[in-house]
């Protein structure tokens, strides 16, 4: 039992674990895991005894994340083409870390990577930083009982409780100012920033963090939805593609090679993003989330599917086609994005431009002419590359066309919908790689505007293929290295060594 200044009682603290060097990036994962297991477990354990009615007066329990530090003394010559996996100058580095089980990979990986470019051990040990009491339990666990709901007799008085002051976006955003001395980010997030969208991911998918694969699709009808599953469901039964299992909202799951028979009841209530996960080795496999209409949407799902560090991911959605040529059923490819969905101006602002990637465009390119059939010229027939605009007023057909017009055509934007700048936009800012295949569903401009009975036979073949391109890209996408899929167009200057 500690003192702690600026507190009235006394703190309860585990034995304080010191920094220690490793040149094994698995010991270094397995301390990490040891170090947290403990930590959490010692908050579980003191509000356990708190809702029991056993804590005095002024009694407070604390516990902290473990942390990986590196220092580096020179500057190092490391390979050029590398786009993650080294710091840029010498100093002191360092990160929090949570959940360490469920990002072993991840972190095995980076700090191999910083080992091997600069050739010095990574410490583990204990930050600064108290683990909040809510952040504590993780999945599937809690205690029971109640806890006094007294006046005066607050949970913040015992235990420490989610800072926003650390809870932001400050590194990825480039705004983190650090003090002086203050050793700096090695990672892109910090550990209670990265525990908070955990807990928002279970909450808006209705499924564990677990269960998300690297690489991610975005789209906001049921159908791609039912096709997703119906498509998973045949490949799991048949074998195919290394896959292993379908999880459905619930965390539901649905195995290899067995007949469709939930694992357990479905969830009472929709969640306001459902997930579809099918899994596949090394979180290899595909992740589907149906992320509703809007930008808001987009960037809340984004903002939280970020820390767990995918591969890619893709927008399949629907638009307005803006061009005579077009037809109902055609496909954009976005080369570039008009943003006009407002949720990211205060991150990323306007003047800032969110380039094309290189891989993701060839990925979904061959995609289509995979999946269509089609090669060369024939595919200008029904897929066009350009600009894509993004607004936040789904009808904004209603307005003054004038004004609107004018600035769609001087853009030279092809097509129009309300997610595909957002999520692009957002993989720019988190360092994910992303892209963006849309379908043309209707064409305002031009009198055809989305009713019912409007749908061609060109139409439902087209919608009908669009789901499975996006597959065939993450696929393609998979096979990749990973050093070239993460681009070096997403760094800036001075970037976290951590991808």
């Amino acid at each position: 039992m500690h003192e702690s200044s600026g507190y009235a009682g006394p703190t309860d603290l585990p034995q304080f674990i010191p920094f220690t060097g490793y040149r094994d990036a698995q010991a270094a994962v397995d301390r990490l895991i040891e170090i947290y297991a403990r930590n959490t477990a010692f908050i579980r354990a003191a509000f356990a005894e708190y809702a029991a009615g056993r804590f005095l007066p002024g009694q407070r329990a604390r516990a902290y994340y473990p942390a990986i530090r590196i220092k580096v003394n020179t500057y190092q010559e490391v390979d050029s083409r590398l786009s993650y996996g080294h710091v840029v100058e010498p100093g002191t580095y360092m990160t929090t870390v949570t959940q360490p089980t469920l990002y072993s990979d991840y972190l095995r990986e980076q700090i191999s990577l910083l080992i091997k470019n600069h050739g010095v051990a990574v410490e583990i040990g204990e930050s600064d930083l108290p683990i909040p009491l809510h952040f504590s339990f993780t999945e599937g666990e809690y205690v029971e009982g109640q806890y006094s709901d007294a006046l005066g007799d607050a949970l913040r008085d015992h235990f420490d409780v989610p800072d926003l002051a650390v809870t932001d976006d400050a590194i990825v955003n480039g705004t983190w100012r650090g003090r002086s001395g203050e050793p700096q980010p090695l990672a892109p997030f910090t550990a209670p920033r990265v525990d908070y969208s955990l807990h928002r991911l279970q909450h808006y998918t209705a499924t564990a963090p677990r269960h998300f694969q690297n690489f991610v699709l975005f789209t906001n009808y049921q159908f791609y939805i039912d096709e997703f599953c119906q498509w998973a469901r045949d490949t799991l039964a048949k074998g195919e593609g290394g896959y292993t299992a379908l999880i459905e909202p619930g965390n539901i799951v649905t195995e290899r090679g067995a007949v469709s028979q939930p694992s357990a009841p479905a969830p009472t209530r929709q969640p306001q993003m459902p997930s579809y996960h099918l899994v596949r080795e090394n979180h290899s496999g595909i992740t589907l989330i149906n992320i509703g209409i809007g930008p808001s949407n987009a960037k809340t799902i984004t903002d939280h599917v970020a820390v767990l560090r995918p591969n890619a991911w893709l927008m399949l959605g629907h638009c307005a086609g803006l061009r005579t040529t077009q037809r109902l059923g055609d496909y954009v490819l976005a080369h570039g994005y008009v943003r006009q969905d407002h949720v990211l101006d205060d991150d990323l602002p306007l003047w800032v431009p969110v380039p094309p990637l290189a891989e993701i465009q060839v990925a979904l390119e061959e995609a289509v002419a995979e999946v269509a059939g089609l090669s060369g010229w024939e595919l200008k027939r029904i897929m066009r590359t350009g600009t894509v605009a993004t607004i936040d007023n789904r009808n904004w057909e209603l307005r003054d066309h004038h004004e609107p017009v004018q600035r769609l055509s001087q853009s030279r934007a092809i097509a129009l919908d309300m997610e595909s700048a957002t999520i692009a936009a957002n993989g720019f800012r988190f360092r994910v790689p992303y892209g963006t295949l849309l379908c043309v569903s209707d064409k305002p401009l031009h009198g055809e505007l989305k009713l019912p009975g409007m749908a061609s036979d060109f139409y439902r073949k087209q919608v009908g293929q669009h789901l499975h391109i996006g597959i065939r890209a993450l696929e393609r996408l998979r096979d990749m290295p990973p050093e070239r899929l993460h681009s070096r167009k997403l760094r800036s200057f001075i970037e976290t060594a951590f991808q």
